[in-house]
């Protein structure tokens, strides 16, 4: 239907430019050409004109019919491609419930594409490298309540939640989500620190946790208050300065001698 129409409104615009060619060509007994120059069509009168009326009538049927303008596009830069933590999983690893299963690796083909990673979903592959990372820092096998524990499900989650925000960037709820997943894994990782150090080293090591030392107070940057801060330090330069000078001074006046304060006494006693 949309083709039809475009071709019966095509039809029309030739239409009236055939009908002013026709009427121009009367008029001055040559017909106007018709010339297409850079996507525009340009309609140009040629013959002498003879009298005012037709040179009117030629400045009115001059006409030119503008093409569609295509503009420049703005060139969108490509974002750089995240490595997922999923790449590492081979896909012919087996899914995690039929890990331990003895049939599944005497199963022919076929089956065993429907029981590895090759055919799994990404909440599949999310369960087994999760436990991965459990593995990695875990006291005991039987260990699932710890907070080495809860450090590596919440890296799991937060890995996984910057890898969709780097493909969705306006997903507010799952930013969301990842900025309170990192809130409570720092509040884990500081109770670590301050109470089993050892353990806060071999966790950051195996999971490759980057720990920043929170700042000693938190306070809101205003005007005023920087100004104060760079008031404050050119100050303190500037009293540096002063008492760097009275000790250059106090060592280049030469000390005291004993005969001086005799003679001083002397003088006193007179």
């Amino acid at each position: 239907m949309l083709s039809s129409m475009a071709l019966r409104s095509a039809l029309k615009s030739t239409s009236v430019v055939l009908r002013e060619c026709g009427v121009l060509s009367r008029l001055k007994g040559t017909c106007a050409s018709l010339q297409l120059k850079h996507g525009a069509f340009t309609s140009v009168i040629t013959g002498p004109s003879h009298s005012n009326n037709e040179t009117a009538l030629t400045g009115i049927g001059s006409f030119t019919i503008q093409s569609v303008r295509n503009y420049a596009r703005v060139i969108r830069k490509k974002k750089p491609v995240m490595k997922s933590q999923l790449s590492d999983l081979p896909p012919t690893m087996l899914k995690m419930e039929y890990a331990a299963v003895p049939l599944a690796q005497t199963a022919d083909d076929l089956v065993k594409r429907l029981l590895t990673l090759e055919l799994a979903s990404h909440s599949e592959k999310l369960k087994l490298k999760t436990e991965q990372l459990i593995a990695k820092v875990q006291r005991d096998e039987a260990d699932r309540s710890s907070t080495e524990v809860k450090v590596a499900i919440l890296t799991s989650k937060i890995r996984n939640y910057q890898e969709h925000l780097h493909k969705h960037t306006k997903d507010k709820a799952n930013k969301r989500w990842m900025l309170m997943a990192i809130d409570r894994r720092k509040k884990l990782l500081k109770h670590l620190r301050v109470t089993r150090y050892d353990a806060f080293e071999h966790v950051c090591q195996q999971l490759g946790i980057t720990y920043t030392f929170p700042p000693e107070y938190y306070r809101h940057a205003t005007r005023r208050w920087l100004a104060k801060k760079a008031l404050c330090i050119k100050v303190f330069k500037e009293v540096q300065k002063q008492k760097l000078e009275q000790r250059k001074k106090i060592k280049q006046t030469p000390p005291p001698t004993l005969a001086e304060p005799a003679r001083t006494a002397a003088t006193g006693t007179q």
